[in-house]
């Protein structure tokens, strides 16, 4: 078996003004890739699962997953999804998000951890990028894009 494709996701939100963002930084081998996004007039929670439903979009199907992330949404996706198969009533909030997140990770082994944003990680990266993606939602509303290769290129050799 392969090296599980390793995902950090975080996310921000700005309780005042009801604004968020959420960033993943993904490293499939040697290959890194990144995409931040925002909202406007969401809740906290809402954001660390749209962060993880757009890292989990274009993985290849039998890929297994390592997601690190210390949103407590995100963190707790696992553990829900194998609560809702053991009978427990499922989301009733944010359904479009779990809806493509339960896809995603039918019949995929992934391992999802959550963990302390130490500095100079790829967590801390996706966090940084979180709250500039929050505050890009603040002013111009919806988004998400690609984070720039160079930045993460250098963003990675400072966590090595």
């Amino acid at each position: 078996m392969s090296d599980p494709i390793r995902i950090w996701i975080e996310a921000s939100h700005h309780a005042a003004f009801g604004c968020g963002g959420w960033a993943f930084v993904r490293a499939e081998g040697a290959a890194l890739s990144g995409v931040a996004g925002g909202e406007r007039h969401t809740r906290a929670g809402r954001m660390g699962l749209a962060g993880l439903a757009a890292a989990l979009q274009g993985l290849p199907k039998d890929a297994a997953l390592e997601i690190r992330t210390s949103d407590a949404g995100a963190a707790g996706v696992a553990r829900r999804l194998a609560g809702i198969a053991a009978g427990e009533d499922p989301p009733t909030e944010d359904l479009d998000l779990w809806a493509q997140i339960t896809t995603a990770l039918k019949d995929r082994p992934a391992r999802v951890l959550k963990v302390a944003v130490e500095p100079r990680t790829p967590g801390a990266f996706a966090a940084a990028w979180a709250e500039l993606a929050r505050d890009k939602a603040k002013a111009a509303g919806p988004f998400a894009s690609a984070i720039p290769k160079p930045n993460l290129a250098k963003a990675w050799v400072a966590s090595d």
